[in-house]
């Protein structure tokens, strides 16, 4: 089983998931493995029913996942299962007959605009990592830029005369996302100085750590943590809400719904209707503050 675990997996990273996928569906995997192994011992992928698939359910429920959990496993499942059957591993995808749990959209955190604006005053700027640091903030915000994306980010990518930067995405996909002005300028006071950053081993991606190589995720996660503690209002909040920042307040001034999509790289618009629940929130708490006959 783990060998066709292992050769799912290969076929996703072939296809352009991304790592964090990847890592998510093996973690997944390995885990609905290990429950077959010591609840029921080891016996061929082929007898493998949705009957077992809902005892892993139980066993799932006992345990401190919420739906939502479940809910991820069992894509999982549904994709490896896809693969066996293609494969021809199984005749019958046992998941046809698994019904999904149900679970409330999780409304994502961003931050106000003035919070926003805070937090992209704190890099001091009378350095050349302050100057850099800025520049990532800036990005991400003027752009809605995944961290993975902004990692990504190539010199080439940049249309200094349209506003425009080309971005590679989810599976590999290209988006063309206008930059703002004040992005701009912040970004090429940045440029003006990386040749101070670039070594003999540096690429031409746009954004270099202190020696000189590539930035990961991760790497920016940590740079950019330390600015968000000082905003965040509670515990949640991550360079990722900077997206949800930006498209939040992008719908809040009367964007379309459509455009917010094409510029996130969201491939079902589903995804991207999140945002218009966060804007009706928003309205009823200024409504029930300010309105006379509220109630409140």
């Amino acid at each position: 089983m783990n060998i066709w675990i292992q050769k799912h997996l290969e076929q996703l990273s072939i296809e352009g998931k991304s790592p964090r996928t990847i890592e998510g569906y093996r973690i997944d995997l390995q885990q609905f493995e290990d429950y077959l192994e010591n609840e029921l011992g080891s016996f061929p992928i082929a007898e493998i029913s949705h009957i077992h698939i809902r005892g892993f359910l139980r066993w799932l429920s006992e345990r401190p996942d919420g739906n939502r959990t479940l809910s991820r496993k069992l894509s999982a499942l549904s994709t490896w299962f896809k693969y066996l059957k293609i494969q021809g591993q199984i005749q019958d995808n046992p998941m046809r007959k698994i019904r999904r749990p149900k679970f409330e959209p999780k409304l994502p955190k961003f931050f106000s605009e003035e919070e926003m604006q805070a937090l992209l005053r704190i890099p001091d700027t009378s350095s050349k990592f302050g100057l850099r640091n800025r520049a990532i903030l800036e990005l991400l915000y003027s752009c809605g830029l995944r961290l993975m994306e902004l990692a990504g980010l190539r010199l080439s990518d940049i249309d200094q005369r349209k506003k425009l930067i080309r971005v590679i995405g989810k599976s590999n996909k290209q988006r063309l996302i206008p930059i703002g002005s004040f992005a701009l300028d912040s970004l090429n006071k940045y440029l003006a100085l990386r040749p101070d950053f670039v070594t003999e081993e540096s690429s031409d991606k746009v954004f270099l750590t202190r020696n000189g190589k590539n930035f990961d995720s991760k790497q920016l996660r940590t740079i950019l943590m330390r600015y968000i503690a000082l905003i965040a209002r509670e515990k949640g909040y991550s360079p990722h809400t900077i997206r949800h920042s930006f498209a939040t307040h992008l719908l809040s001034h009367g964007a379309d719904i459509e455009a917010i999509q094409a510029m996130l790289g969201h491939v079902d618009l589903s995804t991207t209707q999140i945002y218009t629940q966060l804007s009706l929130a928003d309205i009823k708490e200024a409504y029930e503050k300010g309105h006379p006959r509220s109630g409140e």
